[in-house]
């Protein structure tokens, strides 16, 4: 089991980090901005005060140390989403990973954004009360097939070092 979390905490970090390398890359080079890990953060710290939905999260009183919480989360997160392949996939897929798997674990991530984090942050199931709804849900399939794309490639990179 210590070895799943270790091999988890690889791979998620690397994928995130590939995550948020395509998000700084569209920003640069499309200027699409990225979501604010701090308003991430702003929702988590609510949740203990009995607040899970919001209308607009940045109206919402500010959490301290909301940026950290919500990057620590993020990162938390890609672990989690990590340690759930892993766990299906097995010791076998870390020793030799595929692309596959890898895909569409990314892909079946967007659920949580989608079902979680949007709804409580104001901006409804699968972004539906964004202005552009379309768009919004695009952008974070795009940022969870990075991810899965991450996942493939900080599995491959593992499997070299560990």
């Amino acid at each position: 089991m210590q070895a799943l979390w270790i091999d988890a905490l690889a791979i998620g970090v690397g994928a995130t980090a590939v995550m948020d390398v395509w998000a700084v890359a569209l920003k640069r080079f499309w200027c699409i901005p990225s979501l604010n890990y701090a308003m991430v953060g702003r929702w988590l710290g609510h949740l203990p005060r009995g607040t899970f939905s919001h209308t607009a999260i940045g109206q919402a009183a500010p959490v301290r140390d909301e940026a950290v919480l919500g990057w620590t989360a993020h990162y938390a997160i890609g672990v989690l989403f990590a340690a759930v392949l892993l766990a299906l996939a097995g010791q076998e897929w870390v020793e030799a990973p595929t692309f596959a798997p890898a895909l569409l674990a990314g892909v079946l991530s967007v659920a949580a954004p989608f079902c979680i984090l949007q709804p409580g942050m104001g901006a409804g199931l699968a972004a539906s009360k964004t202005p552009h709804p379309n768009a919004a849900r695009v952008r974070s399939l795009m940022a969870h097939t990075a991810f899965g794309i991450g996942l493939y490639l900080a599995a491959l990179l593992w499997s070299t070092i560990r």
